[in-house]
């Protein structure tokens, strides 16, 4: 059995650690944890992490998070893996800070990654892990928010939630979806 986990983010030191690049921080993490490293491919940066007996794929796609679907399609076809057993860990403006949920499908929720993901592989229906980001800005400046750094009273909190995100993928995989989302929404 084999996943795709795809971390969305955009490439480059003004984009590290930002809200907007979750994804990314989240499957750094994961790389850590499990003692393997990233190395550059095709469209992405890509390591494998095996876990009893599942392959899991992490790819943080080198495309810009607005073309997160053209790294997306391509790993989704080279490695032969489903829809439903790709992984896309995402930002999530629409829920608060300290919340994480999984979804089985949905719409992008105006987010320019998921949109790109959505169009290239065209369906809706693929798991996604939203990162609650939160809201609070300022009306007309969402742009500055995403790609701002995290508030220093968010950055202990952080840490649990990324830690929280890593056992939600590795359940994921292990446990299959439902009880995924039973477990951590």
């Amino acid at each position: 059995m084999k996943f795709l986990i795809a971390g969305l983010g955009n490439i480059g030191d003004e984009y590290a650690h930002t809200r907007h690049n979750i994804g990314f921080d989240v499957l750094d993490k994961f790389a850590v944890k499990h003692n393997v490293e990233f190395k550059t491919d095709r469209l992405a940066f890509y390591s494998l992490v095996k876990i009893k007996g599942k392959a899991f794929h992490l790819i943080k796609p080198t495309t810009y998070m607005n073309l997160s679907g053209k790294s997306v399609l391509y790993w989704m076809n080279k490695l032969e893996i489903p829809a439903e057993n790709l992984l896309v860990v995402v930002d999530e403006l629409a829920l608060p800070f300290g919340t994480i949920r999984m979804r089985k499908k949905g719409s992008d929720g105006g987010h320019n990654g998921l949109a790109d993901i959505q169009t290239s592989i065209e369906t809706t229906e693929y798991p996604r892990l939203r990162f609650g980001i939160g809201n609070d800005f300022p009306k007309g400046l969402q742009v500055n928010y995403v790609l701002s750094k995290w508030e220093k009273s968010q950055e202990k909190e952080l840490n649990v939630l990324i830690d929280k995100s890593i056992e939600a993928i590795t359940d994921f995989g292990l446990m299959g979806l439902d009880k995924a989302m039973n477990k951590y929404n």
